[in-house]
């Protein structure tokens, strides 16, 4: 006789999905789906392309995400009746689909209880990230070309429009630095968790004595702030480069200087842009990548002038937050949150949702300044 004891696992799940509602305050994501929709059916909506990209794409994540509540909701009720199906009738098949189906769920529901967690001033902004190569040498141009794909990958996976703003080539293999842009509700509060210093181990296949090497890249991750805030940046301020847009091996892409590099003096922040076909617009996403990170450099001083007055050292983000290891071993591990896979090629293929996860919750756990 099958009897399935799924009482106190379901009465949890009731109570986590009680708590997300709470959070997410289902009258209110009611409210703005309706103010979306009454926008997004004026007339004149398409007069502001980039408007109306907006309103659109933020619709459609306010229904998905309504959507996806209501579903979490019938999933639950339906699974206490399968449940007591299988119960009365002795069921295999019944019980195994219920017991798949409670698996399911606590994965839904973890997914959505994290998403809850991002609540920062700037978490529901897209993101901008930025690699760049470090310790080395030529492994360490490579190791940053794998963490590009990565994220690449991790964005294409979900869906995410990505666009590739600046790649710079090493000379032997792989890039000095990337600069890519997320555009997704919430990609930078979902992505923050991994900017900081990646370290890779494995057998370099650019030594020919085949000895292990052990390299690393920064990655950099900031939101992307609104056209219509006002980061003021003063000409006298910046000094801007123009340049061929080039490949690998320096192949002209280009045949105009329309490439843009815009150096913030007081800072030192450098930022290219490339993508774009003609130099104003290339000019101004670069503008805009630089007014991001000068945002985030204005917190960030804040923060830890705050720190220093209260007396208070913590440990930051820091160097090596994660390492990827591929010889003598195979393992990714994060050192902050000490979540771990072993199977690194999974990971280099976009499989991050798991350590994205973990320093979600982390980050929430943290003590607060």
């Amino acid at each position: 006789m099958i009897e399935l004891e799924f009482s106190e696992q379901i009465a949890a799940l009731r109570a986590t999905f009680d708590d997300i509602r709470s959070v997410i305050d289902i009258d209110r994501l009611r409210t703005d789906i309706a103010d979306l929709n009454e926008q997004a059916g004026a007339p004149d909506l398409w007069d502001d392309s980039d408007h109306a990209q907006k309103v659109t794409s933020e619709l459609s994540h306010r229904q998905s995400e309504l959507a996806r509540i209501v579903s979490i909701e019938s999933r639950l009720d339906d699974l206490e009746v399968l449940v007591e199906l299988a119960n009365a009738e002795g069921d295999q098949e019944s019980a195994d689909e219920a017991t798949a189906e409670l698996a399911s769920i606590t994965k839904v529901l973890g997914d959505l209880e994290v998403h809850t967690l991002l609540n920062g001033e700037f978490d529901v902004r897209p993101a901008v990230i930025t690699i760049r190569s470090g310790a080395g040498g030529v492994d360490a141009a490579d190791f940053a070309e794998m963490l590009l794909r990565m994220y690449l990958r991790w964005a294409e996976q979900h869906n995410y429009p990505v666009q590739v703003l600046d790649v710079g080539y090493a000379e032997e293999a792989g890039i000095k630095s990337a600069t890519i842009q997320v555009d997704a509700p919430y990609a930078f509060g979902t992505l923050s968790v991994e900017a900081g210093t990646h370290r890779l181990v494995r057998m370099s296949p650019f030594n020919s004595a085949g000895k292990r090497q052990t390299s690393f890249a920064a990655v950099e991750v900031v939101p992307l702030i609104e056209q219509t805030e006002s980061i003021e940046v003063p000409e006298n301020d910046i000094r801007v480069d123009v340049f061929r847009s080039s490949g690998p091996g320096g192949q002209s892409v280009n045949t105009t200087d329309s490439a843009v590099r815009i150096t913030h003096l007081p800072t030192g922040t450098v930022v290219s842009c490339q993508n774009e076909k003609s130099q104003i617009q290339n000019r101004a996403a670069a503008m805009r990548v630089l007014q991001s990170r000068l945002l985030l450099l204005q917190r960030e001083q804040e923060a830890a002038t705050k720190k220093e007055l209260a007396g208070v050292i913590t440990a930051s983000w820091g160097d090596q937050m994660r390492s990827y290891v591929l010889a003598p071993y195979q393992m990714v591990k994060d050192l902050r949150t000490n979540y771990e896979v072993n199977n690194p090629s999974q990971v280099f293929d976009g499989d991050l949702d798991g350590f994205i996860a973990a320093g979600i919750r982390w980050r929430k756990q943290a003590p607060q300044d």
